[in-house]
């Protein structure tokens, strides 16, 4: 019997926020002006911050569930469940915080968060499926003695 505080031996791969990253780059790069033309500056704002929001928080809840993984990995739940917790008390605050009519439009920064998750949420999914998982130890190559 193993006990709770075993580690795998598997690598944990972040590359996912690399191309995470960048696709949100890419689209925000996109819509932030299209927003601007069409809605307002305040608008546009409100999409860049949200990016740079979604973009912060996958990268961090990235962080600290590796971290957790590395230590055991009856950890990475929990450490997955609590950033997302700390990350919906956090957004609550700072849009809560913000004034109605301030420099950036709230709802348009909501909107954006919403959108960026699921972008990151597509880009993980797409990592995962093209990724070689295994679930059992790989097995051993073999070997080149004859």
């Amino acid at each position: 019997m193993t006990s709770p505080s075993t580690r795998s031996d598997a690598p944990w791969d972040l590359t996912f926020l690399k191309v995470g990253a960048l696709a949100a780059a890419a689209v925000t790069a996109v819509v932030a002006p299209v927003v601007g033309f069409l809605a307002g500056w305040a608008d546009a704002v409100g999409v860049l911050v949200g990016a740079v929001v979604v973009t912060a928080f996958f990268c961090l809840s990235g962080l600290v569930v590796a971290w957790a993984g590395r230590i055991a990995d009856s950890f990475t739940l929990p450490a997955a469940l609590g950033m997302f917790f700390v990350k919906a008390v956090v957004l609550f605050g700072v849009l809560n915080a913000l004034p109605e009519d301030g420099w950036l439009d709230r709802r348009t920064l909501a909107w954006s968060v919403v959108a960026g998750a699921l972008l990151w949420s597509g880009v993980q999914l797409r990592w995962v499926w093209t990724r070689k998982l295994y679930y059992v130890p790989p097995p051993v190559p073999p070997s080149s003695e004859v």
